[in-house]
């Protein structure tokens, strides 16, 4: 219990630090100076690569504008080091992407963030556009993998609240090879068909504080791939979706671990999994360890707590392996609710690397009004106080 207030008071100041008030002076850029038109129609494409260009060589602290409008804009990069370490993107309107899915279907990120410093983005939507894609993926025609709809890659000190993120072709928000980074408020809305489409994606990254969130999407509310270190998560209602998942992880031999990942108040809602960690049935050095999943409720959740280490779709390059990542000190207390299946609680590890100091504290899941069933394979951990369904550690 010391190590969890700790590392609530921990995450309390690092927000705390974080948050950015851009209402004070500060030079400004509006877009619509830089010729950008709020029709929806005109590519402003440009101007806002222009804005940018001009906040990023300012000696101050900036923001740059969007007012009320529908903004058309194409693949977008924003590159650092600037010299200003203060920018905030100030968004009232709406940023959408081309309606022609090919055209973000060919690049990696719609708006991508490479080496950008001290960078708040407050406010408005992205719409990414990303349903006739979905819909050329459902075909099993010849589609393109689309885009990530917003990325920070290699940037520190950043935060993004009350942004609304629509109809990503891929990814919404992902955050890859960062520090200090605070997501607050954000909304997340996609078909629950829609493929490939993870919420917030977290690798590689150190010191990530999301909370007070809803997420409603086709995949992972939030995934949190390798390399992921120091991670709070608080205040998420997610659904429809896959849940919360650590994973996929053991793809590569040489592969960064996780560490250090909290999860607090979380309420699920129809989706597939609530907390899963997965790892591919493939040798590797990584690990997962130190995860704390407290305080959810699960409402109608296929799987509401799994670990599964044997992930291999259609049986192809892994099917006779054993995975190698290793899973330890992972603590589920004050999870209650209802499981879609019987078997609420799964925990399937690797025969070589068994899961080791799982804990379940004060667990209340059942199924169809009955007690649901539990499943253990190669686990080692205990219960304390009521656990239901018992019987598997």
């Amino acid at each position: 219990m010391a190590k969890l207030i700790y590392c609530f008071f921990f995450f309390f100041i690092f927000f705390a630090l974080l948050n950015i008030n851009p209402s004070f002076a500060r030079t400004s850029f509006n877009v619509l100076s830089y010729g950008a038109k709020p029709n929806g129609v005109t590519d402003s494409t440009n101007a806002f690569l222009d804005a940018w260009t001009a906040a990023c060589g300012s000696n101050d602290s900036t923001m740059i504008y969007i007012p009320k409008g529908r903004y058309l804009v194409g693949a977008m990069v924003f590159k650092g080091s600037c010299k200003s370490s203060d920018i905030t993107i100030r968004i009232d309107g709406t940023l959408v992407a081309p309606g022609d899915y090919r055209i973000l279907g060919q690049v990696d990120d719609w708006l991508s963030f490479k080496g950008a410093n001290g960078v708040s983005i407050v406010g408005g939507a992205l719409d990414a556009n990303g349903s006739p894609l979905w819909a050329c993926k459902a075909k099993g025609s010849n589609c393109p993998d689309g885009a990530t709809t917003l990325r920070f890659t290699n940037s520190n000190n950043i935060k993004i609240s009350g942004l609304l993120s629509l109809n990503s072709q891929m990814f919404h928000i992902a955050i890859n090879g960062c520090q200090n980074v605070s997501v607050e408020g954000v909304k997340v809305i996609a078909s629950g068909d829609s493929p490939n489409t993870d919420g917030i994606h977290v690798q590689h990254s150190t010191n990530v504080v999301i909370i007070n969130s809803v997420i409603k999407t086709g995949d992972d509310c939030i995934s949190i791939g390798p390399g992921a270190k120091n991670l709070y998560i608080e205040r998420i209602r997610c659904g429809p979706g896959h849940g919360i998942s650590i994973g996929s992880l053991g793809w590569d031999l040489e592969e960064e671990g996780v560490r250090n990942v909290t999860v607090n108040s979380t309420i699920f809602a129809d989706t597939q999994n609530g907390f899963r960690i997965k790892s591919w049935a493939r040798p590797s050095n990584g690990f997962v360890q130190g995860v704390q999943f407290v305080g959810a409720i699960m409402r109608n959740v296929q799987n509401p707590i799994v670990i599964d280490q044997h992930y291999c779709p259609h049986n192809i390059d892994c099917p006779t392996q054993v995975s190698g990542i290793k899973i330890s000190d992972v603590l589920y207390q004050g999870i209650r609710g209802t499981s879609a299946k019987s078997v609420a609680i799964k925990f399937d590890c690797s025969s070589k690397f068994p899961c080791n100091g799982i804990r379940l504290h004060d667990v209340n899941l059942t199924y169809s009004n009955q007690v649901a069933q539990s499943f253990c394979a190669n686990v080692i951990g205990k219960t304390v106080g009521l656990v239901q369904p018992d019987g598997c550690l």
